[in-house]
């Protein structure tokens, strides 16, 4: 049977002081409880408390995910508000330090930390989590194993944490830098089948080394409890627009890749430290560098290697209505990634960090009023 190719999207948000500029813990307010009452299970806390994530519903098509994650971060940037705060969708906060940062009081985030440490109180970072409806899992992971290839070229179009701790990192993507710290993160290895994730899944439990599948942090999944492939792998875009279209790209080769296994096809499968130099070069260079093009055996520029991307889904983005929202990949090459445009405002201010985290607030609300 098809899969639904229904989408969930989510965000992480940076709840910000707007005298400071620096990260604020949003337990210090009713933040969090009235979002809950507004948007119920649709706003939640993460481990650091100047965290808020948001999660739309299980949606039917692009469509439906935009009016979703729109409604989310407008209701969401009117709460802070009027909580005296406000929200940037950054994938990094240009100087916050993660020392200082609050962890919320969840016995689930505290066992993070006791196990991981201070790898898991510098995880200071913010991402985007698509899900695809793929109610199959043996398709989820033969779709899983061939969607890792464009998990670079996904990610170099979502770069938006080039600052970390008040420095110009020179990455376009640091979060996914500051994420490798973590175990069992990055681009996974391909499974030949279902069971055999299911295996490696049940080793891990059996061995104690986590305590349910939520607690593998690949830049994609199956995941555990819903039937999706969930694509970890992006920075929070600074606007709703840019998830939107980074959405609807990931829908869309999860559609072709679908359409490849169901006529007794494939898209070749690559081993996982040539995967990894790409993803190398799109967090360090953003959509500027060059990615390793493995079937002609040579660099080539990222944008000549996104507009072949495009074509190649591009009979399965009209079958999914998504047209309009795949375009938005196009305006993001013209006009910068986040990352991209943080930087020219760093430098057009001499290095104003300050000024960058007003960009970002004023980025994160733009097409929501």
């Amino acid at each position: 049977m098809r899969p639904s190719f229904s989408l969930g999207i989510e965000e992480e948000y940076q709840v910000i002081d707007p005298v400071t500029r620096d990260l604020r813990s949003h337990i210090e307010t009713e933040m969090l409880a009235q979002g809950k009452l507004r948007l119920e299970e649709r706003v939640k806390a993460e481990m650091h408390t100047s965290v808020i994530e948001v999660g739309t519903r299980i949606c039917k098509n692009i469509d439906e995910a935009r009016d979703d994650i729109y409604e989310l971060r407008r209701e969401m940037v009117k709460l802070a508000r009027e909580h005296g705060l406000e929200l940037c969708a950054g994938a990094t906060h240009p100087f916050a330090d993660w020392r200082t940062q609050q962890i919320y009081p969840d016995p689930r985030y505290h066992q993070v930390v006791k196990d991981l440490q201070l790898v898991a109180r510098a995880n200071l970072i913010f991402g985007l989590h698509v899900h695809v409806g793929i109610e199959d899992r043996e398709a989820a992971i033969r779709i899983m194993n061939s969607m890792r290839y464009f998990l670079p070229h996904i990610m170099a179009l979502a770069t938006n944490s080039p600052f970390w701790l008040g420095l110009n990192t020179g990455y376009k993507g640091y979060r996914a830098k500051v994420f490798e710290n973590f175990p069992r993160t990055g681009i996974p290895d391909a499974f030949s089948s279902y069971s055999e994730f299911e295996n490696y899944v049940n080793l891990l439990i059996k061995t104690n080394c986590i305590d349910n599948a939520k607690k593998i942090w690949w830049d994609i999944r199956p995941h555990p409890f819903f039937d999706t492939v969930e694509v970890r792998a992006c920075d929070i875009p600074l606007r709703a627009e840019e998830t939107v279209a980074i959405a609807a790209l990931i829908q869309a080769t999860a559609a072709y890749l679908y359409r490849l296994h169901s006529s007794n096809q494939d898209f070749r499968h690559y081993a996982r430290p040539l995967l990894m130099e790409n993803k190398f070069r799109a967090v360090r260079y953003g959509l500027d560098g060059n990615l390793i093009d493995f079937g002609r055996q040579e660099e080539m520029p990222l944008r000549d290697l996104i507009e072949e991307y495009l074509n190649l889904i591009d009979r399965d983005v009209d079958e999914l209505g998504s047209r309009d929202a795949i375009n938005g990949i196009r305006k993001i090459l013209e006009t910068g990634t986040g990352a991209d445009r943080q930087l020219k405002v760093f430098e057009e201010t001499g290095g104003d960090l300050k000024a960058v985290v007003d960009y970002m607030a004023k980025e994160t609300t733009e097409g929501l009023f």
